[in-house]
């Protein structure tokens, strides 16, 4: 068994005490039994207590990280595949998020291959497409709350949360675009959930607590991947990021379902 730090110091304290009492007994037979028991398990090595998991720490980060969370800032690549026709669509751009009251807000601003902004705020998502000058807007409804989880995933969200809606699986390390990184596997426990997502891969940056990568799986076998880099956490974001640049001719549009 091996001896800790903690024990040689309480050790080291006893022999002193024990030193300087000038009326100990001055044999070991006339101290009560008791007290001989009591003497034999100060000096007895303490077990060590047993180390963090590499979940723990790593939901750990990610809750110190939502607990000072004000804004973030990054460039992203999302790539979308699809299975059928075995073919990647992949846009680039910028994404945004803050808290703003109670919620998480997004806004997304693409450059390419065609400009694009995405906002998700006040539990809606608006999709403006300048190409057609259309603005089409989404109400999750019943879905807010897994709209809302996904949105926050390693972004300004809990990491002990997690544990509520998936069963999280610690990976072990793994370096993306020269950034260290820890995975993380989520499986849905809700068949609702899993009926749309199968599973989520996060790459979270210990240091900042953040995602650098995610990736999530549809039963159908098609995935989105969002890679995030240049990330500037809790600075200024642009003044006009969560508005959509509009024209007087923008049409809106609302699809049911």
């Amino acid at each position: 068994m091996r001896v800790t730090l903690q024990s040689l110091v309480l050790g080291t304290v006893v022999v002193g005490w024990l030193l300087a009492a000038p009326a100990w007994p001055q044999s070991d037979s006339a101290l009560p039994f008791t007290s001989r028991r009591a003497l034999v398990f100060l000096f007895l090595p303490q077990e060590p207590s047993p180390p963090v998991s590499g979940l723990e720490r790593v939901l750990d980060q990610m809750d110190t990280a939502a607990r000072n969370f004000k804004t973030t800032e990054a460039s992203v690549v999302w790539e979308q595949y699809q299975k059928v026709i075995d073919e990647k669509e992949t846009e680039k751009g910028t994404i945004y998020f803050r808290r703003e009251g109670g919620e998480i807000q997004m806004a997304a601003d693409f450059a390419e291959p065609d400009r694009k902004y995405v906002i998700y705020s006040g539990g809606k998502i608006q999709v403006y497409q300048p190409k057609i000058d259309q603005v089409t807007e989404y109400d999750p409804g019943k879905n807010r709350s897994d709209v809302e989880s996904f949105l926050v995933l390693g972004f300004g969200g809990n990491g002990h949360d997690l544990l509520k809606s998936y069963e999280v699986k610690f990976l072990g390390p793994e370096t993306v675009n020269a950034v260290a990184t820890e995975r993380l596997e989520l499986i849905p426990k809700s068949v609702r959930l899993k009926n749309n997502i199968a599973r989520i891969l996060l790459w979270i940056d210990p240091a900042r607590g953040v995602s650098v990568q995610q990736q999530f799986f549809e039963p159908s076998g098609d995935y989105r991947l969002a890679k995030y880099s240049e990330i500037k956490i809790n600075q200024k974001l642009p003044e006009n990021a969560f508005k959509l640049k509009t024209t007087p001719k923008t049409k809106f549009l609302s699809p049911q379902g």
